[in-house]
């Protein structure tokens, strides 16, 4: 069931300046912004060639990443994201298991384009999952 590693989220109190230490500190490859207000995140990804890291900054005062960077002001390691063949079958046989999906368990349209779902922390390990479809 479970993918390669699409990313691991970051969530950063400044879009900008984190991005700079990417671009200019390590010389990666970032991609232009782009605001997902379903998600209450303004977001960038950087290229590591065989996967990504995406770096979150918190979009209107509701967004969920606003809570962590509340606990967490200088940002830090938000989730990774698994790639899954079928989101719906990963997500009937997790729920099979015993682990929980956030929200209302439908997947929801993520920032590649693709249906993505998020799994409770309390259930891997204290570490907040995301699945995205291939």
């Amino acid at each position: 069931m479970l993918g390669r590693l699409n990313h691991v989220a970051i969530a950063v109190p400044d879009l900008e300046a984190a991005s700079a230490v990417y671009r200019d500190t390590l010389g990666a490859r970032v991609s232009q912004l782009q605001m997902l207000p379903e998600h209450g995140v303004t977001v960038v990804f950087i290229d590591t060639g065989n996967s990504k890291i995406e770096l979150l900054e918190p979009l209107g005062e509701n967004s969920p990443i606003a809570a962590f960077l509340d606990r967490n002001p200088a940002g830090g390691i938000h989730h990774i994201c698994y790639e899954v063949e079928d989101i719906r079958a990963a997500r009937d046989r997790l729920v099979a298991a015993g682990a929980r999906v956030l929200g209302d368990g439908q997947p929801k349209t993520g920032a590649h384009g693709k249906p993505v779902l998020f799994l409770h922390p309390k259930d891997f390990l204290g570490t907040l999952v995301e699945l995205e479809q291939r």
